[in-house]
């Protein structure tokens, strides 16, 4: 070697650029919006599944005439609804039935009395049969989703 070269001091390289990302963090970034996506289309699905049902329950009500029939209607889509939950609850009576239909006793007792005998020979008050139309709608909901879990 001659001496004449001149020496040069060590030199780094360039930084690395920040973009594109490396490999693993385009997975990792992949696999979070898929987890995403995923997320978002089974509470799109569920969402949907219960305006069906209480779609259902809604137009099943709307072909009553009068307060008798509809007290009835709402106690059969209790019962339908009861059933799908648990099979063999249908079939239960008295304190047994409104333990499983109304377990935190969240129904008024003249309400109750109105659902379970089915207002047979007198008049309903309008807001009496809001009332138990309104407690049967979220109680259907919870028996039909009680029966996914």
């Amino acid at each position: 070697m001659s001496a004449n070269l001149p020496l040069r001091d060590v030199q780094l390289p360039p930084a690395p650029s920040w973009w594109p990302p490396a490999p693993g963090y385009l997975m990792i970034g992949g696999v979070v919006l898929l987890l995403l996506v995923a997320m978002a289309f089974l509470w799109w699905q569920r969402r949907r599944r219960r305006q069906r049902w209480l779609q259902l329950f809604d137009q099943e009500l709307a072909s009553t005439a009068d307060a008798t029939t509809e007290l009835a209607a709402i106690a059969g889509l209790l019962r339908r609804a009861a059933r799908l939950a648990r099979p063999g609850s249908e079939a239960l009576y008295d304190q047994a039935w409104w333990q499983r239909i109304d377990p935190g006793d969240q129904l008024a007792e003249p309400q109750r009395q109105l659902l379970a005998e089915g207002a047979y020979r007198r008049q309903v008050p309008a807001e009496d049969i809001a009332g138990i139309r309104r407690w049967a709608r979220q109680r259907y909901l919870e028996l039909l989703q009680e029966r996914r879990r």
